[in-house]
């Protein structure tokens, strides 16, 4: 497996450092049955997104201010909905490795403010200091604003920093903000990252003169 270089590390956190799929499954196949669509089909699109940009794809002539207050209703339902939200495997002492070594790094997520401190809370991880949001960023993934702005916001070169991401939206806005992406889980392989892990587990990080380097297996 590979290893890349790096000056800073850009983390998702749904299905990269935080399995919540049961939770997601249960929301959105309750919203798919709703609106007559097929539920495995709507879990094909959803994932890495926003809401509202998901149901745009699934509902493409709904007007976008029903999607904003469906997305904001959903939302809500998630950050209530926390059981069965636990880390993925190794996620904890990944972030701790960081954490000790001073690694620059950041979480860019798909989820606001309130869902993104809830489900990293439950799954008892800690919140690292730079957080891009869905409110930080006026488009989803697979835009790659969020990437890039958290790249600005650490003062690092977008070509110099490692996206860890799980979905196809995900990976796709890493590779549109110029930087290479580590795959995280069984989304992730058929998207063409540049590195492809099971889970964090066999994810190692050791600073090194001109940044850190990441050993992927």
């Amino acid at each position: 497996m590979p290893v890349l270089t790096a000056r800073a590390l850009l983390l998702d956190m749904d299905g990269t450092l935080v399995n919540s799929d049961a939770v997601v499954e249960r929301i959105w196949r309750r919203w798919a049955e709703r609106h007559g669509l097929d539920g495995a089909e709507v879990m094909k699109v959803v994932h890495g997104r926003q809401g509202y940009a998901s149901m745009a794809v699934l509902l493409p002539g709904r007007p976008m201010e029903q999607n904003l207050a469906d997305n904001a209703r959903m939302l809500a339902e998630e950050t209530a909905d926390l059981d069965g939200v636990v880390p993925v495997p190794g996620a904890p002492g990944f972030l701790a490795s960081l954490l000790a070594q001073g690694v620059p790094h950041a979480l860019v997520t798909s989820a606001d403010v309130p869902l993104s401190t809830a489900r990293m809370a439950a799954a008892g991880l800690p919140l690292p200091e730079l957080r891009i949001t869905a409110e930080s960023v006026g488009a989803s993934k697979p835009d790659p604003e969020g990437f890039l702005k958290a790249a600005a916001e650490l003062g690092i070169a977008p070509e110099e920093c490692v996206v860890f991401e799980d979905s196809g939206a995900g990976i796709a806005a890493g590779r549109a903000a110029g930087m290479r992406v580590v795959g995280v889980g069984p989304r992730a392989g058929v998207h063409g990252p540049d590195a492809v892990v099971r889970d964090l587990r066999t994810v190692r990080v050791e600073a090194a003169e001109d940044g850190v380097r990441i050993h992927t297996g």
